[in-house]
């Protein structure tokens, strides 16, 4: 036996590479030890000569996807020789779970090169890919996901288990010989060829395709196509409200004024739709009517990148619903729902496990500020102020532009937006998501905080809830429930009055 320190590191560190980025760092360093997660995060035993630095160096370089918290460090005897990944502890909810994130760099070149992944709409890696959207538990291994049906084929297996390679346990790893598989179908029947071309020849032609995404369905039309944009209109039900819009980030600069702090927004691993100034080549008046700006988002995932560069067009990418009801997220449900809508669908195989909209946000004169907060940013936490959140308490908000609110640790946790609760199949999600959010954080509150409003159906809602498991009821009025949420985001201790 010989000393060293135990490591706890706090924060979004699951499903980051941050075990890959540990160990590659110890081998720097000339650490010798282990390395895990557990349900607190990550746990390191280490003993060598340049321990300060290790430990400086776990915040300072850390993988860019990983929001630290806290890097804590006690002695400890540390047995053994050389240095370890060790499987995942226990199930627990200490620890942050990482939002889904844009696809990177390396895999947007992989899949428009002629290695075993091109042209493969699922690949990904430690630093891209999905992750809420797929999760069923913590921690976060592939047996917890919804990619645990795809046994993973002897060449993914090896990238896997290579702490050297990017692949090193990400656990959505795939490629076309064992992952989810894509296609297109009409009225409930797969069309043979290629799904991709077969969409994009959709599109051109002026119709409506559902595209199977990350969190759910979008309905997409070319947005270049006035007639086009009119029949979505029509048959979604949407007389006026703005459509998103998808393209490329030269397309982009053709139609929007760009700003560089909206570009780098634009670029962000969240992906969100970014409200920009119109500019140069106009689109068609009926995507945003009486609107100055329109919401851009560029493709997020491989699919699509593949229809983007086979439509080589502006693409409206809408959620996939009737106007006010939730998004669609499964197979089965497109076809019941969005069939009278879509004149095709581009569907795949991978589930997911719940509904994630588009984000939607923008710059204003003092930063980013965001409007809908959702896939790619959620179940991200926001810090509270100093001497707030040692309770556990959950938040049902109001009855538009619903979501909830658990807080935990000092922390935060705002839930997917869910969308106006006077949708009865919306009240019935917002139900589903409570459960969920509370059974995968493990979150058992204290308190239930709800709107002064009496007949909102989320005060309803918590009401019932607090009566149930005999929970203190505290209602709170809107405006002031503003208010303290402005103070408490700028760090204001004051935000508790």
């Amino acid at each position: 036996m010989r000393g060293g320190r135990r490591i706890r590191v706090r924060g979004q560190v699951q499903g980051v590479g941050f075990r890959p980025f540990v160990w590659a760092l110890a081998r720097r360093f000339g650490i010798e030890g282990r390395v895990s997660n557990d349900a607190e995060g990550v746990l390191i035993e280490a003993r060598g000569a340049d321990l300060d630095a290790f430990e400086a160096a776990l915040a300072a370089e850390a993988p860019p996807l990983a929001r630290i918290d806290a890097v804590e460090s006690a002695p400890a005897e540390v047995a053994g020789t050389g240095f370890e990944i060790a499987v995942s502890g226990g199930p627990g909810a200490e620890t942050r779970v990482t939002p889904d994130a844009a696809t990177c760099r390396d895999c947007i070149d992989e899949i428009g090169g002629g290695g075993r992944r091109a042209g493969y709409a699922f690949t990904n890696c430690t630093n891209c890919g999905p992750r809420f959207s797929i999760l069923r538990g913590l921690p976060y291994d592939r047996a917890q996901t919804t990619m645990a049906p795809f046994e993973m084929c002897a060449a993914c297996r090896a990238e896997y288990e290579d702490p050297g390679d990017r692949r090193f346990h990400a656990q959505p790893v795939a490629c076309p010989a064992c992952g989810p598989r894509l296609w297109l179908e009409r009225d409930g029947a797969e069309v043979p060829g290629d799904a991709i071309a077969q969409a994009a020849e959709v599109l051109r032609g002026g119709g409506i395709l559902a595209v199977k995404g990350l969190g759910g369905f979008h309905l997409a039309c070319d947005a270049e196509n006035a007639d086009a944009v009119a029949l979505l209109r029509a048959r979604k039900h949407r007389p006026a409200k703005p459509f998103a819009l998808m393209a490329p980030e030269a397309r982009i600069a053709r139609h929007a004024e760009v700003s560089e702090a909206e570009a780098t927004l634009l670029r962000d691993p969240a992906a969100p739709v970014v409200l920009l100034a119109r500019r140069g080549d106009q689109l068609a008046e009926g995507l945003a009517p009486g609107q100055a700006r329109l919401g851009w988002m560029l493709p997020y995932t491989p699919l699509h990148h593949l229809l983007c560069d086979a439509m080589g067009r502006v693409l409206v990418m809408t959620s996939g619903n009737l106007s006010g009801a939730p998004q669609v997220i499964g197979n089965d449900e497109a076809r019941r729902s969005l069939g009278d809508i879509a004149d095709a669908m581009l569907m795949h195989d991978r589930e997911i496990a719940r509904r994630l909209d588009d984000g939607v946000e923008r710059i204003g004169a003092r930063g980013r500020m965001v409007l809908r907060r959702a896939r790619g940013r959620v179940p991200g936490t926001l810090p509270l102020p100093e001497g707030l959140g040692a309770r556990q308490v959950v938040a049902y908000g109001g009855q538009l532009k619903s979501a909830i609110c658990l807080v935990k640790n000092g922390q935060a946790l705002l839930s997917h937006h869910m969308g106006d609760l006077d949708d009865a199949l919306t009240v019935e999600e917002f139900g589903k998501a409570d459960a969920d959010y509370a059974a995968l954080f493990d979150h058992r509150p204290e308190a239930v905080a709800v709107d002064l409003h009496p007949d909102f159906r989320s005060t309803r809602h918590g009401a019932a809830r607090a009566e149930a498991e005999g929970l203190r009821l505290i209602r709170v009025q809107h405006h002031h429930a503003h208010m303290a949420a402005a103070l408490g985001e700028a760090g204001w201790r004051g935000a508790r009055a």
